[in-house]
């Protein structure tokens, strides 16, 4: 399978800045794997419809709930016991691996899922990042992602 957006992740995540708006946007509600699809397809100019923002969503939600968040919680509820105990520590980091791999598993599906789409005639007026922020967070914060987009 391809990994055009789990590279294009890698590298947009890395830029200053952009881990702690992801993170910051996070914590208003937004899944960050989404995010990171988003401004993937704005800057590859992928087509916006509202059918198809709905099935990137229908996708990730479960992924995100049933994997991602769990696994996530386990390994910050135990950040200040990983402190005290190596052991601990030493599990906690296997968490973060595995974390990340699920996080790199739902962005191949909503990768995959995107490179399925037929060419659009014409793109309804929307916005990837907009949509696909799940409506969390600052505006400023979007408009900060949408600049670094630009950028790329």
């Amino acid at each position: 399978m391809s990994s055009d957006l789990w590279n294009f992740a890698l590298r947009f995540y890395a830029r200053p800045g952009v881990e702690q708006t992801c993170l910051q946007l996070q914590n208003t509600g937004a899944d960050v794997c989404l995010l990171l699809c988003a401004c993937w397809l704005q800057q590859s100019a992928h087509g916006y419809s509202a059918q198809r923002c709905a099935q990137l969503q229908t996708l990730a939600q479960p992924w995100q709930q049933q994997v991602i968040t769990p696994l996530r919680q386990l390994r910050q509820n135990w950040r200040a016991a990983a402190q005290q105990q190596s052991e601990l520590a030493l599990l906690r980091e296997q968490l973060k691996v595995l974390e990340q791999q699920a996080e790199r598993q739902l962005l191949d599906q909503l990768e995959a899922c995107a490179l399925a789409w037929p060419a659009l005639t014409s793109a309804e007026n929307g916005d990837w990042l907009s949509q696909l922020s799940g409506g969390a967070g600052a505006l400023d914060a979007l408009q900060w992602l949408r600049a670094e987009v630009n950028q790329t």
